[in-house]
């Protein structure tokens, strides 16, 4: 997916890697939002593992990120989906 955003909304970033069916819900969750988000595939760039893993302390993806804030992994986003906190978090 295309790393441009659209202004009004916060850059976000999602580490990933292929054949992980989290990943895939979660960027669907996005795309259905009508966002853009930068995507990292960890599995082609084992610097970019290095870093998720020190920034978030996790090892599991996805991680994403909406601006600076860590929201989490799949669940996660969908949680904030239900709750009514991602359309805030994307205002």
């Amino acid at each position: 997916m295309s790393d441009m955003n659209d202004n009004d909304v916060p850059e976000i970033t999602i580490y990933s890697s292929a054949q992980c069916p989290y990943c895939d819900r979660a960027k669907d969750l996005l795309t259905r939002k009508g966002v853009s988000f930068k995507e990292i595939r960890i599995d082609l760039d084992p610097l970019a593992k290095d870093t998720m893993i020190e920034q978030t302390g996790r090892r599991t993806v996805p991680q994403i990120y909406i601006g600076a804030l860590h929201v989490g992994g799949c669940d996660d986003l969908y949680a904030l989906e239900r709750s009514g906190e991602l359309d805030k978090l994307l205002a």
